[in-house]
């Protein structure tokens, strides 16, 4: 895998459109014809980690983008996951050519390119339940986690019942914003736009004291996850929830199961690893050949990030039966 030739953005071209003739009632434009669309053949859906792949700020890690321009070429799609926003995630997919689905804050919610599965957003039931999809910038969203504010409410009742003391990202003046989070204002502001969760910090709190927040806040269905100096907060935020979702999109357009395949550094793969059907580590390793053994388990498969062969090495595995 050579070459380092940028890509434009573009829909993933993934659909076609089948004749299959039914009832004349199935299709409006020719009588006698229904049009569906399906996904062209795949061997396996991807579901990659990439926010040790893709750093907030400068380049992907080398040979990253030429991997994601092979995916395309061979027809497998790779949905990103990743603890940042939907603004955040604007310029990598634009600068890479990602054109599948992402789930983003955590597993908050899965975004789809709009009219990628062809679904349209719904209005919330009038019994108050989330609706099963919403339109969220330019993507179709599957919510899994209540929108904002209502995280936000939460963390400040849960800040105020506790006394423990907490800064919300959002409360700080643009200043304040950029040393806080050690981003540019632009890329600091960013971050803390926010659909889901909230971030926060915790303000001269004791280990006890933050200890008792988090287990009583998770009592109150808050959900917690630490990203450095900072944390985010979410209600009923769920990966695994996210990835059966998109895995039954997949399955219905492609009109049979491709095997869920996950791939992630050490550090993001406990909260996706359980919930694929395959596994690939990105590990620390410096050795050049990828490996299968007790680490996570027997279907995960160990791959060196840092080899010379990375990128090809992934490729092979991911597409082979192991």
């Amino acid at each position: 895998m050579t070459g380092s030739k940028r890509r434009a953005a573009s829909t993933a071209r993934l659909f076609f459109f089948p004749w299959a003739f039914e009832d004349q009632r199935d299709s409006a434009r020719i009588p006698g014809v229904a049009w569906e669309p399906r996904l062209r053949q795949t061997p396996c859906v991807l579901y990659v980690a990439v926010d040790d792949l893709i750093p907030v700020r400068g380049k992907a890690i080398p040979g990253f983008d030429e991997f994601t321009a092979a995916l395309d070429r061979t027809g497998i799609p790779a949905v990103w996951v990743t603890s940042r926003s939907r603004l955040q995630f604007d310029e990598p997919r634009r600068r890479l050519g990602h054109g599948h689905p992402f789930i983003a804050e955590g597993g908050c919610g899965v975004y789809l390119p709009k009219d990628y599965f062809h679904l349209r957003p719904k209005e919330a039931p009038a019994d108050g339940r989330r609706a099963s999809t919403i339109s969220l910038g330019r993507f179709a969203c599957i919510p899994f986690a209540k929108l904002l504010p209502a995280a936000a409410e939460g963390m400040a009742a849960l800040s105020e019942d506790t006394g423990v003391p907490i800064v919300a990202l959002r409360s700080l003046s643009p200043r304040e914003l950029s040393q806080n989070t050690g981003l540019p204002p632009r890329e600091a502001e960013l971050a803390r736009q926010r659909d889901f969760d909230e971030l926060f910090f915790f303000a001269e709190a004791s280990l006890a004291s933050i200890d008792h927040f988090i287990e009583d806040g998770r009592k109150r269905g808050l959900e917690f996850r630490r990203q450095g100096t900072l944390w985010s907060a979410a209600i009923g935020a769920s990966a695994q929830r996210c990835v059966a979702a998109l895995t039954k999109l997949y399955d219905r357009a492609l009109r049979y199961h491709a095997p869920s395949v996950a791939v992630a550094t050490t550090e993001f793969s406990p909260g996706l690893f359980p919930h694929c059907d395959r596994t690939i580590l990105l590990s620390d390793s410096r050795a050049e050949s990828p490996s299968t053994g007790p680490l996570h388990s027997p279907r995960t498969r160990e791959i060196p990030l840092h080899s010379q062969a990375v990128w090809e090495q992934l490729l092979t595995s991911i597409t082979a039966r192991f």
